[in-house]
Parts: C-alpha cells; structure tokens; sequence
C-alpha cells in the first residue's frame, strides 16, 4: 500500500484570526478559502517547503474544541535560522532545545540545540491564537527509508 496524509484538520474558534495566523504571520501559501453560506467557512493552507500535508480549518465543520490539536510537527534543515525568521515574523516561539524525547517529556529538555546538531534531536515549540500545538524539529539529514519519496 502507499498512502501519504495530505490533510490535517485543526480545529479554531475564528477563521479569520487562524487565516491571519497561518497566511500572514507563518507565510503559509492559501490553497482554498470557500464561504459556503451560511454558517460555513472553510480554509485550506499549505506550510512552505517541499511536503504535501495542508491543514484545513473553518466554521460550519465538525470539529474538536479549538486549540486541542497538540504536537503537529513541522520539520527544518536549520532550527535556529527558521526559529529566528518565526520571531521576526512576530510568533511566539520557545527557545531550541533538546533533550531525550523532548517534545514529549517537557522535563527532559535542555537548552539549545543538540550540541552535536545530530538530525532528529533539536525541537522548538509554539502555538496557534487558540493554542494548537505545533513543533518545530530540525532534520539535517533522513533516516535511511525515511527521504522524501521514499
């Protein structure tokens, strides 16, 4: 079988604060911006980079309760260039750190990046105005299998 996930639902409580967010703030490319009528608003938005993955987001859809989407993971070859173009852009991020499973185990985490910049092991962390949780690892170089197209 080969499947890729594609689509992400997250939930929010105002499409035009997660549009200005996701659009403005992350400079995330627009792929679908539908008012259905009614009640209905649906957004579709892609992260830069090479994957596929979007997130969609709107009113009108079932959803879980804003902002309990956690650890939606974002990938980077340098953490600390993108971390640093994310506060430019005005988004309230958490210093890089690493540690043994730390986007899990909030205790484990240490300052800074791995001091070996080993791929996998250097993580940051922010949220969405409704507080999903995204972060933000860097991967300098993939696990055999794990490239893209593989």
């Amino acid at each position: 079988m080969n499947v890729n996930l594609e689509v992400v639902t997250i939930p929010v409580s105002d499409v035009e604060r997660a549009l200005e967010f996701y659009r403005d703030r992350l400079g995330w490319r627009v792929d679908t911006d539908v008012e259905a009528g009614g009640d209905v608003h649906i957004v579709q938005i892609t992260p830069t980079g090479e994957g596929h993955t979007s997130i969609v987001f709107g009113s009108g859809i079932p959803t879980a309760p804003p902002g309990s989407q956690r650890h939606l993971e974002l990938v980077t070859s340098d953490i600390v260039a993108t971390r640093q173009e994310l506060v430019e852009r005005g988004v309230s991020i958490s210093e890089v750190y690493h540690g043994a499973g730390s986007p899990f185990f909030p205790a484990a985490r240490m300052p800074g990046p791995d001091p070996n910049r080993a791929s996998y092991n250097s993580y940051a962390s922010f949220e969405d105005p409704d507080g999903n949780g995204w972060t933000l690892q860097e991967i300098t170089t993939r696990m055999p299998g794990r490239e893209p197209g593989a």
